[in-house]
Parts: C-alpha cells; structure tokens; sequence
C-alpha cells in the first residue's frame, strides 16, 4: 500500500491531507498545493479532479514547492496510485497523432529511437 501526503504550504507546512488510495476530488481537504511527501509507492497526482488535466509522476521522496514535480501551478485536485508492475514490457510508437501511421514496437530497452531501422525495433 502506498502513501502520498499533500501540504498547502511550501517545505511541507500548513494543512495537510494523506492519501492510501485513489482520490478523484481533493478540494473538500485543501485549497492549492505547494510541496508533496510521498512515503511509498508511486502516484500520479492531476490537476482537476477525476484524474483531469495536467499529470504528474510522483517516486518515492520529497517535493518541497510545486515546481519540483514540474508542476506549472499549485492545483493539485486528484490523485491515483500506480499499481507495481513485474511482468514484461512493451513500448508501442506511433508515427502521427492520434495513434495513426506506422507503429513501431519494441520488448527491450533501446537507448536512441531515431527510426525503424533502430535495433531492438520492427515495424509493424
């Protein structure tokens, strides 16, 4: 189970609210959202609620004001665990918007992706 604490304040002061699981309204436990703490697991915390808007990925550590989670302001309305994951992986581009054009897939970890012809890679 993971734990994400949220503070109105900069450098973890102010009003707080601690989430174990996901919440789509956060509103009602404080106004705006200036430094994360997050205990445990890893969390995807938006910018509207119902999982809405801007996302940010939040690891293991300690977010002191908003712009260390790259967020653009301190409006932080939902948030939603990432369940772990241990199987295998499968990264699938595609070449336009909207998942149109060629795609290209790939199982293992590759460092550059420059074009089709990329190891590692094959169109699809």
């Amino acid at each position: 189970m993971g734990k994400i604490v949220f503070y109105e304040d900069k450098n973890f002061q102010g009003r707080h609210y601690e989430c174990t699981s996901d919440c789509p309204e956060m509103h009602s436990h404080f106004s705006r959202c200036n430094s994360i703490r997050v205990d445990s697991g890893c969390w995807v915390a938006y910018e509207k609620p119902n999982y809405s808007g801007y996302q940010y990925m939040l690891h293991k550590g300690e977010y002191p004001e908003y712009q260390r989670w790259a967020g653009f302001n301190d409006c932080i309305r939902s948030c939603r665990m990432v369940p772990p994951y241990n199987g295998n992986y499968r990264m699938k581009i595609f070449e336009r918007s909207d998942f149109g054009g060629r795609t290209w897939s790939s199982v293992r970890i590759v460092p550059t992706f420059t074009s089709a012809s990329t190891p590692g890679t094959s169109p699809q």
